[in-house]
């Protein structure tokens, strides 16, 4: 009767097997997915807020209010220079511009210039 009994041989080794091809597919695709080319982010519209902003971000850059992840804690001394530049820059602009800009725009740039103008003089006043 001992011999009725069916004895049951699981195989261990396919399971082994389909584990690697698992992983194995998983690392081509991973490799095929870094080949492809990443989409670059979309730029913004060119736009004359946008130019303010890029000036006006520059200048609070050089004055030190700005500062790279990481180096918030560091001692940044401001570059005169470089914020009278972007400042003078943003103010040129003002005078060109002036007459053609909605009242949106004129704002933009006045409060922006009053801003940098008002830090740059309080800033330049601790030195």
């Amino acid at each position: 009767m001992a011999d009725d009994k069916k004895k049951i041989i699981v195989d261990e080794d396919w399971k082994e097997q389909a584990q690697k091809e698992k992983e194995e597919l998983k690392e081509k695709e991973k490799v095929e997915h870094e080949k492809e080319p990443q989409p670059r982010p979309q730029m913004p519209e060119a736009n004359f807020s946008g130019l303010v902003s890029m000036l006006a971000t520059q200048a609070f850059y050089a004055l030190g209010l700005i500062r790279p992840e990481g180096d918030e804690d560091k001692k940044v001394e401001p570059d005169w220079d470089v914020a009278k530049f972007n400042i003078d820059m943003l103010g040129m602009l003002e005078e060109k511009c002036k007459g053609n800009l909605t009242d949106e725009e004129a704002g933009l740039i006045k409060s922006s210039l009053d801003q940098l103008r008002m830090l740059f003089v309080q800033l330049s006043k601790k030195d």
